[in-house]
């Protein structure tokens, strides 16, 4: 099949306005007569389902959890990126755009990248309408701080509750659509296949999880907007239901996958502590405006710390390395995720991990501490103040911004993180990959969208921080809402699409068989038992650091997994009622068969990229591990399954990616 990305022609900047003006429209009076299933409510879903409601059309929308207040959108914390200017530090359009494609090394497809970048400023105007309560400057005026991988501020943020106030924001005018009876909401129902009638999205097949019944839904058009699949390495930042599930159901019925192992590795999350964890817990990259990287020196030191002889605030200036500011002296703690991921596996893998399994380093927030209170002194008109009294008026200052941060920090590892140093570590968190699509957000089915981080288009092999829920707003409220109308202006006669056909008996059987599957499998077996011996494998071989060997093992040894799974897994339970074994029996065996190609994907990959370095493709010593060359391949992988019972039979094809509108070279952050 041939790749067509419909990216319009013309100068990058004149693309989405000339498209607009040209774009089939759906005519008010219409929009009554036609359905749009959206399965996903979180920033991407919800705000697409609100929008598109508020313009006519009847909406089904589907959410796991039980209101779509509860979607993982809720746990981004640290901001939403927009070229406002507002700081009047130099920002623009186009520096958003270039700093984007660049942090994502030049990965991403720059027609949709700048189209982001346009409609980010309509972002924040739309949410300040609907009462998100950003944080504002002396003032009055809205607030900025700065996230890795630029040198402006440009992100807008609501203390460390960004996601919570802007899914809030987006549920509240969900539920105004909802009280107008434009969106049906179905919670606590799952998407288990998409049906395809004459070639076109359809409808879906759900399970509602409270009872257990299977259900039929048609539409005119399907929007999968079911976020990333980062729990496919077990454990990670992603809530532990977070999964794939949708965007691979639909991947089998022909949607092409793109990119599937390019994964986000925050830096800045707390560490592992032990075997029996099930998830891990980002601390956000906002806390690196203030706080500031380092470990010790001297291994000596590095031993003491971690014997319990010396605490970290026993270390002089002098025997700490803050290795990001001696690195990377323009952008300091601020370098993008995949910099400061991969220099703090550096650091460690060379010996100098601060905990008791040597994979820890620092952020230390004394130096903000008492730079923020020796200003509050002057301001106070406070002379000779005293340590103390430094301390109290940082402290405040520093509460301010990141309390509720450090106060989840305290509970979890039960230290106080403004007297002593944050312990954090590299971890899975947001995934580029994902389902591919074209400049309208379709996928490679007619009739099926994606939108979100479920798509692959904006951020290349690397997310910068912060724009995570620009994307998920700038398609939900600014883009499917056109583009979908050129689609579906075609389907103002077609009236309801029934349920009762062929394809849907076909679909709705093949789900019942795969549940009787499990429920009367007799295994030995948890789920959790597989899923964490798919997740050990795809982090020791499938992670930050890859070879050619190691991504062969980890092929042969999922695909041993996957076959163990079924013939060995037990879920408790029956198929009709509510039961989270089963649920999670779906996702995994999902998760076993996606864990494969992204394991295909990163081979055929000879590179290192992002998060990712490939070792055996570059010569590394010493410090050069944590800054490994990339090679400027322009282009991205796509997975077209071509299903024979084996993920083995995937196929990877090419997209070329143009880039004529920036000039191509290696990233450098010196």
């Amino acid at each position: 099949m041939a790749l067509d990305s419909k990216v319009p022609k013309g100068p990058i900047k004149d693309k989405w306005t000339d498209y607009k003006n040209k774009i089939n429209l759906v005519n008010p009076a219409n929009k009554r007569h036609i359905d749009v299933i959206i399965v996903g409510t979180g920033l991407a879903g919800g705000s697409a389902a609100a929008t598109l409601a508020e313009l006519g059309y009847n909406v089904k929308a589907f959410a796991y959890q039980d209101s779509p207040r509860r979607a993982h959108s809720i746990a981004a914390q640290g901001g939403i990126n927009a070229a406002k200017n507002y700081q009047g530090d130099g920002d623009s359009t186009y520096r958003l755009f270039y700093d984007t494609v660049k942090g994502g090394d030049y990965r991403s497809r720059e027609a949709n990248v700048y189209r982001l970048a346009e409609v980010s400023a309509n972002i924040i105007d739309q949410c300040v309408a609907q009462g998100v309560p950003f944080a504002r400057d002396y003032g009055g005026l809205l607030d900025n701080r700065s996230f890795g991988g630029v040198l402006v501020s440009r992100t807008f943020y609501a203390k460390g509750q960004t996601g919570q106030q802007l899914l809030l924001g987006a549920y509240s005018a969900m539920n105004r659509q909802i009280a107008r009876g434009k969106i049906e909401m179905f919670n606590r129902h799952e998407m288990l296949d998409v049906v395809i009638v004459d070639g076109k999205a359809r409808g879906i097949i759900a399970r509602n999880l409270i009872t257990g019944e299977i259900e039929r839904h048609s539409a005119h058009a399907v929007v999968i907007a079911t976020g990333g699949y980062g729990n496919v390495y077990f454990l990670s930042t992603n809530a532990m239901g977070s999964n794939a599930t949708a965007a691979w159901k639909i991947h089998k019925k022909g949607a092409y996958f793109a990119n599937p192992c390019f994964t986000q590795i925050h830096p800045t999350c707390i560490p592992r502590s032990g075997d029996y964890q099930s998830k891990l817990t980002l601390m956000s990259e906002s806390l690196r405006n203030d706080g500031r990287i380092w470990v010790p020196k001297n291994m000596d030191d590095v031993m003491a710390i971690r014997e319990g002889r010396k605490k970290p605030t026993d270390l002089a200036e002098e025997d700490r390395d803050y290795y990001l500011e001696r690195r990377y002296p323009a952008f300091g703690n601020l370098v993008p995720r995949d910099v400061a991921s991969r220099a703090a596996k550096e650091r460690c893998d060379a010996g100098y991990g601060v905990n008791a399994t040597g994979e820890a380093v620092y952020l230390d927030f004394a130096s903000a501490i008492e730079r923020y209170g020796k200003e509050q002194a002057k301001i106070h008109n406070i002379s000779n103040p005293t340590a103390a009294k430094i301390y109290e008026l940082g402290k405040a200052i520093v509460e301010a911004k990141y309390g509720n941060l450090f106060q989840m920090y305290e509970k979890i590892v039960d230290e106080d993180p403004y007297k002593t140093p944050m312990m954090i570590y590299p971890a899975t968190h947001y995934t580029m990959g994902g389902v591919w699509v074209d400049y309208n957000l379709m996928t490679t089915i007619p009739g099926c969208y994606c939108i979100g981080e479920a798509n692959f288009s904006d951020h290349g092999a690397n997310r910068l921080g912060a724009s995570a829920l620009m994307q998920g707003l700038a398609d939900g409220y600014f883009v499917l809402p056109y583009t979908i109308g050129d689609y579906l202006s075609h389907d103002i006669r077609t009236g309801k699409i029934p349920t009762d056909s062929k394809e849907f008996d076909e679909a709705e059987k093949a789900v019942k068989d795969r549940i009787d599957f499990f429920v009367n499998n007799k295994g030995t077996k948890s789920v959790d038992y597989f899923h964490k011996k798919l997740g050990k494998v795809m982090w020791d071989k499938v992670g930050m650091a890859r070879n050619e060997q190691g991504l062969k093992e980890a092929m042969a040894e999922i695909k041993q997994i996957r076959e163990d799974f079924w013939k060995e897994v037990k879920v408790p339970g029956n198929a009709n009622e509510m039961n989270p074994e089963l649920e999670k029996a779906g996702r995994v065996a999902d998760f076993l068969e996606l864990g494969e190609l992204f394991a295909m994907d990163a081979l055929n990959r000879n590179e290192s990229c992002g998060g990712h370095f490939r070792e055996e493709s570059v010569e590394l010593d010493g410090e050069q591990k944590g800054e490994a060359k990339r090679n400027d391949t322009d282009y991205a992988y796509v997975a077209a399954w071509e299903y024979k019972g084996e993920p083995s039979a995937s196929v990877l094809h090419k997209e070329e990616l143009e880039f004529k509108d920036i000039e191509l070279k290696q990233r450098s952050y010196k």
